[in-house]
């Protein structure tokens, strides 16, 4: 939040310029740079002609809450109104959404977007966006949980005519979402009036909204017990359920002995991490016990909410991301699920970080502190990023300095690649991340692999199986270079090139071009076959067949492997990475890369000597590749 004062308060200082000045002053505080044109442009036209309605409707003494921040996010309202209801006397809030614009026409397809001349594209209908500002608050802010009621929404285009913006209301309306125009003020001055009592001040009822604790509402963690345990009937097996079992029983002692204990769940990929984050967050909503999960990765987070959350949306704002809780009070939560932990970077903050929230702290520090029970599910090897700090020697490490217990419970069986323990040791071992050396592979009954001569042998046999109803992806290390993205209509740029044989990348933004998906949908979307994804788009999925293109940075040469670092093209290597680190990283990008495949992997490397090896070792199998 930016400011607070009441409405007669903020009308006098917007009319003598200091509401702006301190505006600014406070937003370079807090995000350490000054705000664009555009957003002051907002405070200074969009705040008068609230505080001017809120005082002509004798709201003067209802207190105003500028840019306030919602919990673990880092959206903002334009403005939260807090007073008294003036029917119950109970508190009251009114989460306002303040637009300049003079026209808006909702999408064709879908009236939960519009269209606004100013935007190229379409853009959330403000009457859907104040709703879900409401539905997020409610559900995060422990002072309304168990008052829903007392949170309504309304967005207020000062400038339009009712001509230019009724067609917004083909969306439903509700308490939490409401519209109003220049033209419908006097309505706007009786909502107001019907929500807000004019005979008491606001102040402490917005004391109580700022401290309020955050955490998930109980009626949102009953509505994920029951999405997450119904949408998947999850069987767990073996150490899966004894990982799964450690923690609950690690909460039960924590809440009877009031003491912390991390809790690291190790595997390697298939051994059902996942699974057991999905399942323990079904169970501790069911018991009531205040949880959240969180990973480092866009695409990841992405798809769990769009797997887990898919039918109540309300659940997809469970899902956060590691960087999420910098601000967060210590234990404001009893579990937080780290899944993908061996994403955690060195800090949380990053460029758009504000300076206020700059502490230095580890981000390890961070996950540890917010919840009495940090559980880490990560795999060591899959560490492919210079920054990455998710091993167990540094989460041990962290909690000893905290003088926390902290105990590991390792994965063994695996559920992916076909379920082949002897796949997965053929791939550590061909990549040196466990000593022996490359051997060669012996064909099981649970995984197929196969080595292609040229990448159209290779697109050519996974398009067939994707005829026979199989799933399939083609993927590559960061060895060619990746163009900007084309406007819509325009085709992919064709990136990987090999020979002829030219491919676009997959897309890196969140919206889909030309018939391919947006990046954290690559993996997922049937529509992105025909892109080839890097590691960043397939770390924790899984498809039926996997394509693996190894790049000019990973070859054979003699009886040794050589990572060549100029041939990497991924930005995150820097000439400070040092090349043992460059080495390791791209090992593992080539382990999380081949451990994509359900059913098999097919792998062709650019480079002929290593085409040689590898066919060395897996064997002649012409007649499967060239089907």
């Amino acid at each position: 939040m930016l400011f607070r004062a009441s409405a007669a308060t903020v009308a006098v200082m917007a009319l003598d310029g200091s509401l702006f000045l301190h505006l600014t002053e406070q937003f370079v505080r807090m995000h350490g740079y000054r705000p664009g044109p555009s957003e002051v442009r907002s405070w200074e036209r969009s705040i008068p002609a609230l505080t001017a309605a809120l005082n002509e409707a004798s709201l003067g003494d209802v207190e105003v809450m500028i840019e306030y921040a919602l919990p673990l996010n880092s959206k903002r309202a334009d403005a939260v109104l807090a007073g008294l209801h003036p029917a119950t006397g109970e508190p009251a809030y009114v989460v306002v959404e303040l637009k300049q614009w003079s026209q808006a026409a909702p999408d064709e397809d879908d009236p939960v977007l519009c269209h606004v001349d100013a935007y190229a594209h379409p853009v959330l209908n403000p009457i859907e966006q104040v709703r879900r500002y409401c539905e997020y608050l409610v559900n995060f802010n422990g002072a309304v949980a168990e008052h829903p009621q007392r949170v309504s929404g309304v967005a207020y285009m000062h400038n339009a005519t009712e001509f230019g913006a009724s067609g917004l209301r083909e969306i439903e309306l509700d308490d939490q979402g409401q519209l109003f125009t220049a033209e419908r003020r006097g309505e706007f001055l009786d909502h107001l009036r019907s929500k807000l009592s004019d005979k008491h001040p606001g102040a402490r009822a917005a004391d109580e909204l700022l401290a309020g604790k955050t955490v998930p509402s109980k009626q949102l963690m009953s509505v994920a017990a029951q999405e997450v345990q119904d949408r998947e009937q999850f069987i767990l097996l073996d150490e899966q359920q004894v990982a799964y079992r450690t923690v609950l029983n690690a909460v039960r002692k924590a809440k009877q002995s009031d003491r912390k204990e991390v809790l690291i769940v190790t595997g390697g990929p298939g051994t059902g991490k996942s699974v057991i984050a999905l399942s323990l967050l079904g169970e501790l909503y069911r018991q009531g016990v205040p949880a959240l999960h969180a990973t480092g990765s866009q695409s990841f987070t992405k798809t769990m909410r769009k797997v887990a959350g898919a039918r109540k949306r309300e659940v997809q704002d469970l899902f956060k991301y590691f960087n999420s809780f910098m601000t967060t009070e210590k234990n404001t939560l009893d579990v937080l699920i780290c899944d993908e932990a061996h994403r955690i970077r060195e800090t949380s903050a990053n460029r758009y970080t504000p300076a206020a929230h700059r502490s230095g702290r580890p981000q390890i520090e961070e996950l540890i502190d917010v919840a009495r029970v940090p559980v880490f599910l990560l795999d060591e090897h899959q560490v492919v990023r210079p920054g990455e700090m998710g091993t167990v020697a540094e989460i041990k490490a962290a909690a000893a300095k905290k003088g926390f217990e902290c105990h590991v419970v390792p994965l063994e069986s695996q559920f992916r690649c076909g379920g082949s323990d002897a796949y997965l040791r053929w791939v550590v071992r061909l990549l040196g991340l466990e000593p022996g050396g490359p051997v060669a592979w012996d064909p099981d009954d649970r995984m197929q692999l196969l080595v292609a001569e040229s990448p159209e042998e290779m697109e050519s046999f996974l398009q067939n199986r994707r005829g026979q109803g199989y799933g399939a992806r083609m993927s590559a290390g960061y060895c060619w270079t990746w163009s900007k993205e084309p406007k819509p209509g325009d085709p992919l740029p064709a990136d990987v090139v090999i020979g002829d044989w030219a491919r676009p990348w997959n897309l890196r933004g969140e919206r889909a071009i030309s018939g391919a998906p947006p990046s954290a949908l690559w993996a997922t979307d049937p529509a992105g076959f025909g892109q080839v994804g890097c590691v960043y788009t397939a770390q924790g999925f899984e498809y039926d067949w996997s394509g693996v293109i190894i790049g000019p940075d990973l070859i054979w040469r003699g009886d040794t492997w050589v990572t060549d670092r100029t041939a990497s093209k991924d930005p995150v290597f820097k000439k400070s990475t040092l090349d043992s680190d460059v080495d390791r990283l791209i090992r593992n990008t080539y382990k999380v890369l081949l451990t994509r495949g359900m059913v098999g992997t097919v792998v062709y490397s650019t480079d002929p000597e290593t085409r040689a090896k590898l066919r060395e070792l897996v064997g002649v199998q012409r007649e499967v590749v060239a089907v």
